[in-house]
Order: structure tokens, then sequence, then C-alpha cells
């Protein structure tokens, strides 16, 4: 299963861990999309910024 991640939220004054979690998923500007395979390691990098991000699945 595939998902799009979208940064929806602004990094600017998170803690480092989670501007480093979005950077490795590919994510740097407000409304960027990624499409990642769902995965243990990206589900969690997901649920680190779930704050920051919106999910949909993508058949």
């Amino acid at each position: 299963m595939k998902l799009e991640i979208r940064l929806t939220r602004s990094l600017i004054g998170r803690k480092p861990n989670q501007v480093k979690t979005a950077h490795a998923l590919g994510l740097r500007k407000i409304n960027q999309v990624v499409i990642k395979e769902s995965n243990e390691a990206i589900d969690g990098m997901i649920k680190t910024i779930s704050h920051l991000v919106s999910i949909n699945e993508v058949e």
C-alpha cells in the first residue's frame, strides 16, 4: 500500500528530531507531497510528525 504524505504545517520552531524526520521523508516546503510505500519505518516516521502532515492512501 502506498501513502501520499503532505506537509500541512510549518517546520519552523519544531523540535530538531521532527524537522529531521520530515526532511528524511523528503518534505521541506508546506504542501509538498511525497508518495512512499507503507512499512514499519515509514509508519514510525509518520507517527513522529503526525501533527504536521496529512496522509492519504494511494492505489
